[in-house]
């Protein structure tokens, strides 16, 4: 059966859905550190993003918490110490990152 557009609605879609989790200037960057690295900090984090502000990456970070795509765990110190690692649903999108990790290693201009 042949589909045609104008029966179609695209917030009705999955490629909708994940956009609207990972859609951002930083979200597929954090996520990214975050399947390269495991575990990191936020200032480890402000510093290998570079011109993220504080208040940009803290945005974006609880944004990512909230849908479940990373965890925070907090340590009772002082300073305070805070660690960001990738959840389950986040790992899940590991493949996806690996494959835009090798498209762009592929097509980038040398």
């Amino acid at each position: 059966m042949n589909r045609c557009i104008s029966d179609e609605n695209f917030e009705n879609t999955g490629m909708n859905y994940t956009l609207s989790l990972i859609s951002g200037k930083y979200k597929i960057r954090i996520l990214y550190a975050l399947m390269e690295f495991k575990i990191v900090r936020f200032n480890e984090m402000k510093r290998y993003l570079g011109g993220i502000s504080y208040k940009s990456l803290s945005q974006t970070l609880k944004e990512l918490e909230r849908d479940n795509l990373i965890n925070r765990k907090e340590y009772p110190q002082i300073p305070p110490k805070v660690e960001y690692s990738l959840t389950e649903i986040g790992k899940s999108l590991i493949p996806i990152l690996d494959s835009l990790c090798e498209w762009g290693d592929n097509h980038k201009i040398q």
